[in-house]
């Protein structure tokens, strides 16, 4: 239903038989990671990886075509699923050389925020690579309680440091593409995209753009009285998990430690200013610790920013344009 829905309102064509066959190639990442200073939880060896471009649907009212993108994660989990990173590819019809952006979905990973800030990049020139997380979507097994995010702090970790090794080899992706300028590359994430994009954004060299929508820093501080926090807390606590502990361990994939890096990117900061979820002082944070670069507030709550989703995607594609 969504995709016929899709259809009617944006005069989408669903792609048949007689449209191109798929794209079927190899991309090579080549970093030098040790030189660039990439913190070594996150370096990877150069390689060469295989991918898979497919039609997916064309939507000719807004001049843009949409791809279906897969190829081998950076890391093998005991999941066969999660082995291979999917992706949707939203490329704007308009010739020429453009700037890119990786874009990161919210903590329920339908994709309905990701997707539809990929169309909006898109349709200002923008070719947008929306990249399915660690056990997000097709990447979960079947029946699978496997989640990005769970009380096993080390194995949360672990899945966002194959999320972040993931977007790296995107990133490679996106910078072979002939329509894209390699020197214009981006990140945009939302909520927890923001956090994992905020990493990911840090550490990887060729990401000149890192635009953070309602999200932040300092983690196990800023989220300390947090409802979800209290209630996990005498959980870790009980496992020996103290708060120092959980501060040490959480440290890998808290944006806030890569701070440094940030500050030499265009960074763009929006929070919600009333937000429910992500306290307000994470973007504060951030935001200081990173040199305090352009920061927009809203007034609403964390699901209340989609009324301002507008304004924030027009500061998104300033940031990312310049």
């Amino acid at each position: 239903m969504p995709r016929a829905i899709a259809i009617l309102l944006l005069g989408c064509s669903a792609v048949g038989a007689a449209e191109p066959k798929a794209e079927i190639g190899e991309v090579k990442f080549t970093q030098a990671d040790k030189a660039n200073k990439v913190p070594e939880l996150y370096r990877m060896d150069d390689r060469t990886f295989a991918y898979e471009l497919k039609p997916k649907y064309s939507l000719p009212n807004a001049e843009v075509d949409v791809f279906s993108l897969t190829f081998p994660s950076a890391v093998k989990t005991a999941s066969a699923a999660n082995n291979t990173v999917y992706a949707e590819y939203y490329q704007p019809r308009k010739a020429g050389k453009h700037p890119a952006v990786i874009v990161l979905d919210i903590l329920d990973g339908a994709q309905v925020v990701s997707r539809a800030e990929a169309l909006w990049l898109a349709q200002h020139d923008i070719p947008a690579l929306v990249v399915f997380m660690a056990y997000y979507g097709p990447r979960r097994e079947p029946g699978s309680k496997e989640r990005l995010l769970s009380t096993d702090i080390e194995k949360s970790v672990a899945n966002v440091r194959q999320t972040v090794l993931d977007c790296r080899l995107a990133t490679a992706w996106l910078e072979s593409r002939p329509e894209v300028d390699a020197l214009k590359l981006g990140v945009l994430g939302t909520s927890l995209g923001s956090f994992v994009g905020g990493v990911f954004g840090g550490v990887e060299p060729k990401i000149k753009s890192v635009n953070l929508l309602l999200g932040g820093g300092d983690l196990v501080e800023s989220f300390s009285g947090h409802p979800i926090a209290l209630a996990v807390l005498p959980i870790l606590r009980l496992a020996g998990v103290t708060t120092p502990k959980l501060k040490k361990l959480i440290d890998p994939v808290d944006p806030i430690t890569y701070a440094g890096q940030l500050k030499n990117k265009k960074l763009l900061l929006i929070a919600a200013s009333n937000d429910d979820v992500v306290p307000p002082v994470a973007t504060k944070k951030l935001w200081e610790a990173t040199g305090k670069p352009e920061m927009i507030w809203v007034e609403a709550t964390h699901v209340g920013s989609a009324l301002y989703l507008f304004q924030m995607m027009r500061a998104v594609i300033k940031n990312v344009k310049e």
